[in-house]
Order: structure tokens, then C-alpha cells, then sequence
């Protein structure tokens, strides 16, 4: 996968995002943004994904939107994304937008590595994904959770969900004694995508 590092090398806490080639285009605005809210420094590294509903879901599901079937390249994808989180005396802290934002709360349900999951307007509509994070040991102790006002208002009978279902598992989180936050933005799903993908990260290092 295409890389993206902005920040010192040196810094101890390491953030990671998947991001498509529109996010991308905003890494170096979303850094400023971070930089502007925290006190401490940082290195963000996101990795472009060439196949969104591949690479980043984690098993197989038909189409909600379009007709590109979702695939179950997650495993394969963060198999890739741990091999830059191997210095144990960094801080990781992982997060993503929309599906990336779901990628990036299943990362945690396999793995200890993440200190904290930034998910913003994550996917959580996903067939089966509740479920699935009930069943299963969420490891990383900070989540920060977001949604557009908007987003459950959508004409689509699966994504419309959204709202319940982030509502579910943030209390599903808190019970399991998580730091945890949900968030309302005003607005639709891509409404200053960069800005509150910095405001996921920002939260989630202040904990």
C-alpha cells in the first residue's frame, strides 16, 4: 500500500489511518488540524487503500450502495499495517473515516497493539458487525465515536441503521468500562471529513 508519514520520526506516539485517494488529498490539512489540539508530538501514517470494500472489510457482504459486493481483505490488510507497529516503546493509536472507521474498530478486536481506535462516522450498519464485537474481546481501552446528524436520515434501508447501531456500541463499550465518546456533527457523511477525522485523533491522544 501507498504510504503517507507526516511529524518526527522520533515521536512516541504513532497514529495509523487507511484513507482512499480523497483523504489523501487532506493528510497535511488533518495534520494541522491534530497538531493545533495536542500538546505532545506525533507521527501520523496513513496508508492509501487501492480497493476500499476489499481491503478493508472484514468478511464478505453484498452491495448496499452501488454494485460492488464487499470483500474480506481486512485480515490480509492488517496483517500489512502491523508491520509498521513493531517498536514497542511507541504508543498506537488507530483510526479511519466510514469504512475505515469500521476497519479500524475490528482492528481492535484482533489485536492489543492499538491504545485507542478513532472512528469517525465508521461504518457500524455493517451486516453483522455488532454482533460480531459483542462476541469478541474489544482490546483497546479509548474509542472515540462520531456521526453526521444526518447520516440515519438516509434513504437506504441498511446504512440508515447507522444511527442505532452507534448508538449500540458506544453503550455496548461503555459497559465493557471503555473511555468512550460519541460525538454528533452537524451534517451529512461527508461533511469536513478531515476535520473530524483530526478530532477522533485529538480526543483519543488527550485520554
Amino acid at each position: 500500500m501507498l504510504t503517507f508519514e507526516y511529524g518526527s520520526p522520533s515521536a512516541s506516539t504513532i497514529l495509523i489511518q487507511m484513507v482512499n485517494a480523497h483523504e489523501a488529498a487532506l493528510l497535511e490539512k488533518e495534520f494541522a488540524f491534530i497538531s493545533e489540539n495536542v500538546d505532545e508530538g506525533f507521527r501520523l501514517i496513513a496508508f492509501q487503500v487501492e480497493n476500499w470494500n476489499l481491503d478493508l472489510s472484514p468478511w464478505s457482504a453484498p452491495a448496499v450502495y452501488g454494485e460492488e459486493d464487499f470483500g474480506d481483505g481486512a485480515a490480509r490488510t492488517l496483517s500489512e499495517v502491523l508491520a509498521y507497529c513493531t517498536d514497542q516503546s511507541k504508543r498506537y493509536y488507530i483510526g479511519g473515516y466510514s469504512l475505515a472507521g469500521l476497519f479500524a474498530l475490528w482492528a481492535a478486536c484482533q489485536t492489543s497493539i492499538f491504545e485507542g481506535v478513532a472512528a469517525a462516522s465508521p461504518s457500524v450498519w455493517f451486516p453483522g458487525f455488532v454482533e460480531y464485537m459483542k462476541e469478541h474481546e474489544f482490546q483497546s481501552d479509548t474509542v472515540y465515536l462520531s456521526l453526521g446528524s444526518k447520516e440515519e436520515k438516509t434513504r437506504n434501508p441498511v446504512m440508515a441503521t447507522v444511527g442505532e447501531r452507534i448508538r449500540e456500541t458506544y453503550d455496548w463499550l461503555k459497559g465493557q468500562g471503555k473511555t468512550c465518546v460519541l460525538e454528533w456533527n452537524p451534517g451529512g457523511h461527508f461533511r469536513e471529513t478531515d476535520q473530524r477525522m483530526a478530532k477522533a485523533f485529538a480526543w483519543v491522544m488527550k485520554q
